[in-house]
């Protein structure tokens, strides 16, 4: 299983995560619309961050349920934390945020979580 190695724009908050990154998920909801995120999920076990969790800030809305979290100094959001619906803790990855990468070979699912 490869191991992706990630973090935001200046490395404050680095990570990496175990998995085959098989498809990615693009959200019209209002945060990931605007951020232009693509979305991995991760089992939270197979992800790690590599710097102090306190690196990274955190903002949550709506339902207060997913942790979003991104670095205070270059704005970044490289990941998510949550559960997915069966109740297992899950990391939602942005893919933009891995190294070595190929987005244009991934398949890219929407989902419609603006009327969520």
């Amino acid at each position: 299983m490869p191991t992706y190695q990630g973090s935001c724009h200046c490395g404050r908050v680095a990570f990496e995560a175990d998995g085959e990154i098989t498809q990615v998920l693009q959200c019209n909801c209002t945060m990931c619309r605007r951020r232009g995120h693509l979305l991995w999920f991760v089992p939270k076990a197979s992800f790690r961050l590599k710097t102090p969790e306190d690196n990274a800030s955190t903002y949550r809305f709506n339902t207060m349920k997913i942790a979003h979290r991104f670095c205070p100094t270059c704005g970044i959001g490289p990941y998510s934390e949550a559960t997915d619906p069966q109740g297992n803790p899950t990391a939602a990855v942005n893919a933009r945020c891995l190294d070595g990468v190929d987005l244009a070979g991934l398949k890219v699912i929407d989902y419609d979580g603006l009327h969520k």
